[in-house]
């Protein structure tokens, strides 16, 4: 294929990067001399841990900043980007990059419209994994690679699974409009699609035809056994329901991808152009993702709502110490005559005694 697909542990793993980038900076300036270089803010270098982070649970966040580190000193930068650290988990996790690799320039420009397929259909749906890089530099045995980050979910839906496999299936759909026939390149596309859609079938029950029924065996016990837990006719049911709906994600990917041409055609050359792309370039072809404007929109509706309460809580503080003022000016009004009163009282009686 051309994709790989790594899950998530953005929170725990954030504090490990952390630690283990300073200690190689610590190790480097002892062995290598080169800590000098990469003296950056502990802000910003956190800032790319994070956003690194969750990639580095898989890579080991110890040897993803090592890696980094020299590849930055390799480049004689000053401080470790995150493109740094990106290399370095491709390097980790895909191996080295194969420069020797003969790649006519046709080949290039199939891959570049698979991974850009794979990136406009995951960018495009909602309950997709959001992109974090795709490149067509081969490494391993892979000719290109699209990086997502996977939100942390426990439990997913038939709507998300649906997703989840137009997106699988957005580079082969992208083959097919844009040249017109179909490669050898999603061979792990397909593999991992087919798993799922039998998975959905006769696992998790969301077929109508199959029912909820579910043939998974927790203990193990069914790989030992001759027979399959179903007839003949509720596995023709199976194939066929597992069909129809990777049929129906295929469909879903052709219809993101028609209606946005302009994109994928736009992201696909920047591709041939820089051979590596990020959300930041994505972002500005297609715009954010509709997740991330309504999660800004709730945000903002929250901030909007505390400020309303704080502003009120403020103006009825504020009444209630204009109520206690004139209390206390009144009583201060009715102090003052009373004492006026009996001055006048003291007058008049020493007025009206004689004198002698």
């Amino acid at each position: 294929m051309i994709e790989r697909k790594l899950f998530q542990d953005t929170f725990s793993a954030l504090h490990a990067s952390e630690k283990s980038i300073q200690e190689v900076l610590a190790m480097s300036e002892e062995k290598k001399n080169t800590a000098a270089r990469f003296r950056r803010p502990r802000r910003a270098l956190l800032t790319a841990a994070a956003v690194m982070a969750s990639l580095c649970v898989c890579a080991g966040a110890a040897n993803a900043g090592n890696e980094a580190a020299l590849i930055a000193a390799r480049h004689n930068k000053k401080y470790v980007s995150r493109e740094d650290f990106l290399a370095a988990i491709d390097r980790i996790i895909g191996g080295l990059e194969r420069k020797n690799k003969i790649i006519s320039d046709e080949e290039k420009r199939v891959i570049a419209y698979h991974e850009a397929g794979h990136a406009t259909v995951s960018w495009i749906l909602e309950n997709a994994s959001p992109l974090i890089k795709v490149t067509i530099i081969p490494r391993g045995k892979s000719l290109g690679a699209a990086w997502y980050l996977p939100e942390e979910r426990q439990i997913t839906t038939r709507e998300q699974m649906m997703d989840e496999l137009a997106a699988m299936l957005g580079g082969r759909v992208s083959e097919q409009i844009n040249f017109g026939e179909v490669s050898t390149g999603a061979l792990n596309d397909l593999e991992r699609a087919t798993k799922m859609a039998y998975a959905m079938v006769a696992y998790y029950g969301m077929s109508e035809k199959v029912g909820t029924i579910s043939y998974y065996d927790s203990t193990g016990q069914s790989d030992m056994a001759l027979t399959k837990p179903y007839s003949e006719l509720t596995a023709q049911q199976i194939d066929a329901e597992a069909k129809n709906t990777i049929a129906e994600a295929y469909a879903m990917a052709a219809e993101v991808l028609r209606s946005h041409a302009d994109g994928l055609k736009e992201l696909a050359e920047l591709l041939l152009e820089r051979e590596v792309v990020f959300t930041e370039d994505v972002e500005r072809i297609f715009g954010k993702r509709k997740k991330d404007i309504l999660r800004e929109r709730k945000e903002a509706e929250q901030k909007a709502l505390a400020e309303r309460k704080a502003a009120s809580g403020d103006a009825e503080e504020a009444a209630g110490k204009k109520e206690v003022a004139p209390a206390e000016s009144r009583k201060d009004e009715e102090k003052i005559s009373g004492t006026a009163a009996s001055a006048v009282s003291d007058g008049k009686s020493s007025a009206e005694t004689p004198e002698v």
